[in-house]
């Protein structure tokens, strides 16, 4: 299936485009069918009702509440894309994006970003950096930044855990692409001054900050999330053996509260000047219930360790004694997360190392921040490694910036990434 959601935006893109909610119903049902044919009916629709209520509706409704809310603010204007402006827009997507998420971050800078460089002819480099840096790395910090992390969140790694245990491995890798950056896109400027200026579509004009009701509803997410992982009133609901809190509950409808108020409160026009419309959440709701559907038997099969069907990749993320190989954690997880999705493959690693979340927060820390950073810095290794990198990708050729091939973005990609991350691995994950 993830081979499927990979391959077939590129080999047959029409096709897909109207049908991938098919393909994911049709795995699904490979899975389910012969599911309830050998387990019985109950059995099959107690493992759906247990993935689908702690795991994807919740994961599925912050995604919504995020998606929603950042889609209503709106930054107008235009800047001059100069060197030190470009670095400060990027610096400030990326500190975003681990508070309105990678998606929501992307939503609202990618367009000012764009019209600030409309009149360079050098401006492909600065969307490449944009999609490494606000649409990937700059997620890290918090669950609300990228969707694998939400995901260990619900498994019960802590809010902040993130943001104290990756806090050096995100600032190194920001600090050095942000250098090299501003380094490159200097050089690049400079060559410009020998040409006759290009006519600038979007002159420089203030800027201005629209939809600002919705910046208080993203406090109320932040809210309702820390809500849940402290307020522990000890209520449980059983459905069909599924133990639901009430803080999770109350947690889930309160997103889908304020993601009604912010479509409520704010304007149509503000929703208008950012494209805004449901395709892009509507493919990662229908994609997402079937990877969920399907990772059923492979979280199985972890949770059975070196007895399981996946002895094999046991023995690459394990040293001679045992104990956790810290790089094939961190290398395995990212290049996964490169080409599939990172978020089912954070909880295959996550289950792979045991899947205990006090544990892996306290003496598999280690292992656990290599996962979590593969899982959401390589995601910027190509165009479907992250969802947002390709909605970047697809408003930017819109915008008539030459955008390179899906291997054209591999070569920067490669030439950039890759080092960076070997440099982390001797840094922080030996």
């Amino acid at each position: 299936m993830l081979l499927s959601i990979a391959l077939g935006p590129i080999l047959f893109p029409h096709l897909w485009e109207h049908h991938y909610g098919k393909f994911a119903a049709f795995w699904a049902a490979l899975l389910l069918i012969p599911l309830v044919l050998s387990r019985g009916f109950d059995a099959a629709l107690g493992a759906l009702l247990h993935t689908a209520l702690l795991e994807y509706l919740p994961f599925i409704i912050l995604l919504f509440a995020l998606f929603t809310i950042a889609g209503g603010i709106l930054v107008s204007g235009n800047l001059h894309g100069s060197p030190a402006t470009n670095t400060v827009l990027l610096a400030l997507g990326t500190a975003m994006a681990s508070v309105v998420g990678t998606t929501g971050a992307s939503m609202i800078m990618i367009r000012p970003l764009l019209r600030a460089n409309d009149d360079r002819r050098h401006n492909v480099h600065v969307v490449i950096f944009f999609i490494f840096l606000v649409s990937n790395i700059g997620g890290s910090l918090t669950p609300l930044g990228d969707p694998p992390l939400f995901l260990g969140f619900l498994r019960g790694v802590d809010f902040f855990w993130t943001t104290t245990h990756l806090l050096p491995e995100t600032g190194f890798a920001v600090v050095v692409l942000l250098a090299l950056f501003y380094a490159l896109d200097s050089w690049l400027f400079r060559k410009e001054e020998g040409y006759p200026k290009l006519k600038d579509p979007t002159p420089d004009r203030a800027i201005k900050l629209w939809g600002k009701v919705n910046i208080l509803l993203l406090a109320g997410v932040i809210a309702a999330i820390l809500m849940s992982a402290n307020w522990k009133p000890g209520i449980v609901f059983d459905l069909h053996g599924v133990h639901l809190e009430l803080q999770d509950l109350a947690r889930d409808v309160i997103l889908l509260v304020l993601a009604g108020l912010s479509l409520k409160l704010t304007p149509r026009p503000v929703r208008a000047g950012n494209e805004f419309s449901w395709g892009p959440i509507k493919e990662v709701a229908k994609l997402f219930a079937g990877i969920f559907i399907c990772i059923i038997p492979v979280l199985a099969m972890l949770q059975a360790g070196r007895d399981g069907a996946f002895a094999p990749l046991v023995g690459l993320v394990s040293n001679a004694d045992g104990s956790a190989n810290v790089a094939a954690y961190f290398w395995l997880t990212g290049l996964l997360s490169s080409f599939l999705d990172n978020a089912p493959t954070y909880l295959v690693f996550f289950e792979l190392a045991g899947g205990d979340p006090k544990a892996l927060m306290t003496q598999g820390a280690l292992t656990l921040a290599a996962i979590s950073a593969g899982a959401v810095f390589m995601g910027a290794n190509s165009y479907i490694g992250n969802a947002p990198n390709f909605m970047v990708y697809a408003i930017a050729k819109d915008r008539k910036v030459a955008m390179p091939s899906f291997f054209g973005y591999m070569l920067w990609s490669g030439a950039i990434l890759i080092p960076l991350f070997v440099v982390q691995t001797f840094l922080f994950f030996r």
